[in-house]
C-alpha cells in the first residue's frame, strides 16, 4: 500500500519554497511500473492522475504535455494547441540531457528549461491533480490554480 513520503524531492523543495500547499505520494515499495500501476498502487482514480509527456515540435521547439496516465497524446491535437505543424516525442536518449529528468520520473516543475506546457483539459473535472515529483516513486498532489503559481500551462484537448 502506498503511503505519504517521507523523502523531499526537487519538485517538493520548490513548492514549499513557493508556499504552494501540495500532497506527496510514494510508490517505492511497490511494484508500479507504469502509470496504470501507479494510479492504483496510489488508490487514486487513473483519470486523476497524470503522465508528463516531453515532445518536439517541427519547428524543433520542445514542449510538454499532461495526459492522464489511461490515456495516450493526441498528437494531432497536441500540435495544434501549441500552432505546430507536427509533434512527436522526444526520443528517451535525449530526455535528461533537456530537462534534467529520467523517464519515469518527469514532472512538469523543476525542468532545466520551462517549455511551454500544456494539460489536458479534463484536469479541470477534478479537485486536484496527481503528477510525477521528479523522481521514480514519488507523486505530488496540487490544485490547478497552485500548480499555476509554480509553471505557466493551458488546458487544452489533448488526449485520445
Amino acid at each position: 500500500m502506498a503511503k505519504k513520503s517521507i523523502e523531499k524531492t526537487n519538485v517538493m523543495r520548490i513548492l514549499d519554497q513557493r508556499g504552494i500547499k501540495y500532497q506527496s505520494y510514494s510508490y517505492v515499495d511497490t511494484d508500479a511500473i507504469n502509470g496504470l500501476d501507479v494510479a492504483n498502487a496510489l488508490n487514486q482514480n487513473p483519470g486523476q492522475v497524470f503522465k508528463t509527456l516531453v515532445t518536439v515540435g517541427a519547428s524543433k521547439k520542445h514542449y510538454v504535455f499532461l495526459v492522464p496516465v489511461a490515456s495516450e497524446l493526441n498528437l494531432k491535437n497536441a500540435a495544434r494547441a501549441v500552432s505546430e505543424k507536427s509533434i512527436e516525442m522526444l526520443k528517451m536518449k535525449d530526455l535528461f540531457a533537456l530537462t534534467g529528468y529520467i523517464h519515469g520520473g518527469c514532472s512538469p516543475i523543476g525542468m532545466k528549461k520551462q517549455f511551454k506546457t500544456v494539460i489536458d483539459v479534463s484536469a479541470q473535472n477534478f479537485e486536484t491533480i496527481i503528477f510525477s515529483a521528479g523522481k521514480i516513486g514519488y507523486q505530488v498532489e496540487l490544485r490547478l490554480d497552485d500548480l499555476r503559481k509554480a509553471i505557466d500551462f493551458e488546458l487544452k484537448d489533448i488526449k485520445d
